[in-house]
């Protein structure tokens, strides 16, 4: 399965939600897996280098940075060699990204509640209607990632994604934990963290069991 993260607008925990997704099926369903970073920030590439010295190369996963068409043009050969490819995209509407999307079976979409705008669902909807133009049998998934589960904002944006046509909204919200920053500053997934956040793991196993319900 090819798995692209994404969306329009930036600063909501895509890479983070990205790299714990990698750790859920290389450690925890030994799959074989690639992390492609098709993000100019180069965050996933900046935590897989200090996940290497952190773990004296034991990554557990593959790394590769592309960007571009030759994202959509390596895709043939490379989905031969893994179980799972996850490509991490900049939190815009980006040449990498459409072509990331060319290729993908599942996009998925964190929203962050308190910096919710709704022309970012509408932006959202419009590229994934002028994507399946090519690649028909893409699903798009949206879930609330930092969220409050106590804040009105949490609940305004649920019930926004819930009514998006073209969109399926999964109701699996990640909370906003310490643990996410602590564990990505050691190049760790949050599963593998001490002392381990049980509350943190649970809400990654549901939202990511959910999404590999899809294949």
């Amino acid at each position: 399965m090819i798995y692209v993260f994404g969306g329009i607008k930036g600063g909501v925990g895509k890479t983070t939600v990205a790299l714990n997704f990698v750790q859920f099926l290389a450690g925890g369903l030994q799959k074989d897996v690639l992390l492609i970073d098709a993000d100019d920030q180069e965050t996933a590439t900046d935590y897989t280098a200090w996940r290497d010295s952190t773990l004296d190369g034991q990554l557990g996963y593959t790394a590769v940075k592309i960007t571009g068409d030759a994202i959509r043009s390596q895709m043939p050969n490379l989905k031969k060699k893994y179980d799972d490819i996850i490509i991490d995209t900049g939190g815009r509407d980006t040449r990498s990204q459409r072509a990331a999307l060319t290729v993908a079976d599942v996009y998925l979409i964190p929203f962050y509640p308190r910096s919710f705008d709704f022309w970012t669902v509408t932006k959202v909807q419009h590229l994934i209607n002028e994507i399946k133009i090519v690649n028909p049998k893409l699903k798009a998934i949206t879930f609330l990632n930092r969220a409050d589960i106590r804040s009105a904002d949490n609940r305004d944006t649920a019930t926004a994604l819930e009514e998006a046509e073209g969109i399926t909204y999964f109701n699996f919200p990640l909370l906003n934990r310490k643990c996410f920053s602590n564990a990505a500053g050691k190049g760790l997934s949050v599963f593998e963290f001490e002392p381990k956040d049980e509350k943190a793991i649970n809400e990654l196993n549901a939202l990511f069991e959910e999404i590999i319900k899809l294949t």
